[in-house]
């Protein structure tokens, strides 16, 4: 099923009730905090086991949104639990399972992946029974979807933590940053039972958790005044995040909710996306007439830029120098008026750190091919040919996603490095995946724009070594494919191109014999234009390569 269908099947079945008989009898666990001298005790009630589905001798654990637990929870009048109820509960647990993560990649929020799942856990439970039969506490062997003081401030988030080893640690620390809609087969639902006993008295747990002592006894945050997820129908991931009309007249196969731009008869729309990603999307307000074709353009941002400085404006006084550097919005208004025969969009690729080689070291690959897709269905009824570009540390992204990938898939028709190739790496099949690729389709091509940072100098200093920098990427790169391609060079003043496969194979390099810092001068100066047109007939037609700019009548105002 679809997200959105397979959310609210689990809850129609769940309220049905076509759960385990095992799964209806509540555990208790007790805790005791001390304030202000005094001694408080509490017993709170919880499911044996996570939410499933099916019966007792064949049940499905069942990840689901915040928002679907929340909905199943207020019908059975009960609630999630916070961090330190988690903890606790592994505390009282008498079955304590070990975790078992299974590699990270694009599947790990799909049926398949969670069934896969549930079959480890069942086995290892099924290794207890006989000391520990069905409907004694378990725990260990997922994270929860926890209610959390953060969540106030992080709409649209889904707070999860757990995940014990049996030191007691969690795997998972407390995280707030994956959308609503992200649900791997890691994370489940445990209920707690709404009325709670606390110093012999009876009350709710929503009660205990608003109150400044006594919430020390279920909260390791203070208190949590309103205690819930919202039980609105989360939206999958990819969904734009605006509210806009549609706009009138929209082109076939285009999402239904983009904004309207003032500005040369576009419009965008915003994607939030976990973790910590921002795409915003671009495309013209019609489609090119006669075809459902689309050019679908990944540009991951460089280091410390946003979108809109990427996008550029005419510069005023005060303005940030940022968006005067890259203009790849006006590049792309100039590439519309030369590719008729397709629509052509861009997916800006922004993360909150800031940078791509920073946020693939803080959450590694794995969901690169995820915002993709995210981005890739939003035209799900077009004719899409994909592209993934990026300057400066956005090439970043680029290599991430050819480490998760086994084989370029054919929809990618072109790759760029803007003076970005920096995380090239033979050693991880880099050179391999795109060889392969350029070989796999005669569409298929690959620009690399470079210039000799080596002898740059920064206040009369290099601040790059001769391997390190994207001149030294790119001869190690150009190296390794001469070894699959032949290639003729031809020099035009400091620029040397290398081109192989009919064009479709160009490496642009600037001897820089001036030794200045061009880095950002290769993109302003049409390099996003080439770098799209490279290897095809409209090459270098209208626009030179490290000329003026020939995109400046369509630089935005604002």
């Amino acid at each position: 099923m679809d997200f959105v269908p397979r959310e609210r099947e689990i809850s129609d079945q769940i309220s049905a009730g076509n759960v385990p008989g095992f799964l209806r009898k509540l555990q208790p666990v007790a805790v005791t905090n001390v304030f202000g001298g005094k001694t408080n005790t509490a017993v709170f009630y919880v499911t044996p086991e996570y939410l499933c589905v099916g019966s007792d001798d064949d049940y499905l654990l069942t990840p689901m949104t915040p928002n679907t637990a929340q909905r199943i929870a207020d019908r059975l009048d009960c609630s999630l639990p916070t961090r330190r109820m988690v903890d606790a509960i592994y505390e009282a647990a008498a079955v304590k399972l070990t975790p078992v993560p299974i590699p990270p990649g694009p599947s790990m929020t799909t049926v398949p992946v969670f069934s896969n799942h549930n079959a480890i856990v069942r086995t290892q439970r099924i290794d207890q029974l006989k000391e520990h039969p069905l409907g004694t506490l378990v725990a260990g062997h997922q994270k929860d979807v926890v209610l959390a003081a953060g969540l106030a401030s992080a709409p649209g988030k889904v707070a999860i933590y757990g995940w014990h080893k049996t030191n007691a640690a969690p795997i998972q620390p407390l995280y707030l940053k994956h959308a609503a809609a992200w649900v791997d087969y890691s994370q489940c639902v445990r209920l707690v039972r709404n009325q709670v006993t606390v110093n012999g008295d009876i009350t709710s747990l929503a009660a205990v958790l608003a109150d400044p002592e006594l919430s020390r006894l279920f909260s390791d945050e203070g208190t949590l005044p309103n205690p819930r997820y919202p039980t609105n129908e989360v939206a999958p991931l990819g969904t734009p995040d605006n509210s806009a009309p549609s706009v009138a007249k929209e082109a076939p196969g285009f999402f239904k909710r983009f904004e309207a731009s003032t500005n040369f008869n576009e419009r965008i729309a915003t994607l939030r996306l976990a973790p910590e990603v921002r795409v915003l999307i671009n495309a013209p307000a019609v489609s090119a007439p006669g075809t459902n074709k689309l050019l679908l353009i990944f540009y991951a941002l460089p280091n410390g830029s946003t979108v809109e400085q990427t996008i550029g404006k005419l510069i005023r006084p005060g303005d940030d120098w940022h968006s005067d550097i890259q203009h790849i919005g006006a590049q792309t208004r100039f590439l519309r008026q030369i590719l008729t025969n397709r629509t052509v969009v861009v997916a800006y690729l922004e993360n909150g750190l800031r940078s791509w080689p920073a946020w693939r070291r803080q959450y590694g690959d794995a969901q690169i091919p995820e915002i993709m897709h995210a981005v890739r269905k939003v035209f799900a009824t077009n004719e899409l040919e994909l592209v993934l570009t990026g300057h400066s540390g956005g090439g970043s992204f680029t290599f991430g996603y050819l480490n998760r990938i086994e084989r370029i898939p054919d929809e990618i028709t072109r790759i760029a490095l803007l003076d970005s190739n920096y995380a090239y790496d033979p050693v991880l099949d880099h050179g391999t995946k795109l060889a392969a690729w350029l070989k796999s389709g005669a569409n298929h091509v690959l620009c690399v724009l470079a210039y000799n940072d080596a002898i740059a100098r920064l206040d009369g200093k290099p601040f790059v070594s001769a391997a390190g920098g994207t001149w030294g990427r790119s001869q190690a790169m150009l190296s390794d494919f001469k070894r699959e391609f032949h290639f003729t060079s031809r020099t035009n003043g400091d620029i040397e191109r290398y081109t192989a496969l009919d064009g479709r194979i160009e490496f642009v390099l600037h001897e820089n014999s001036e030794k200045k810092i061009l880095h950002t001068v290769q993109v302003e100066r049409n390099g996003f234009i080439h770098a799209m047109l490279a290897g095809t007939p409209l090459e270098e037609r209208g626009y030179q390569y490290f000329g003026e700019r020939a995109y400046s009548k369509w630089i935005s105002a604002e």
